[in-house]
């Protein structure tokens, strides 16, 4: 019986927010959604600070890798 592998959670740095800083904050950690389609657009979803799931440009933010208790930290504050 093959396990299956628990997706891996992103998070992302918000470096630009022209036209939304009521929704986005510069400097922020947001949670990354998987959105493939989104993806190929050139397109990224985050939960921004409405605390919906929205599609901004992915060259608005920077991928991250966080330590285990940093991670877990910010999933239980969401």
């Amino acid at each position: 019986m093959k396990q299956q592998k628990k997706a891996a959670l992103k998070f992302a740095v918000c470096v630009n927010n022209t036209d939304y800083a009521a929704s986005l904050e510069l400097h922020k950690i947001y949670r990354v959604l998987p959105d493939e389609d989104a993806a190929l657009e050139g397109d990224i979803r985050v939960i921004d600070e409405s605390g919906e799931d929205y599609l901004y440009p992915a060259e608005w933010f920077v991928p991250i890798e966080l330590p285990q208790a940093v991670e877990k930290s910010l999933l239980q504050a969401a």
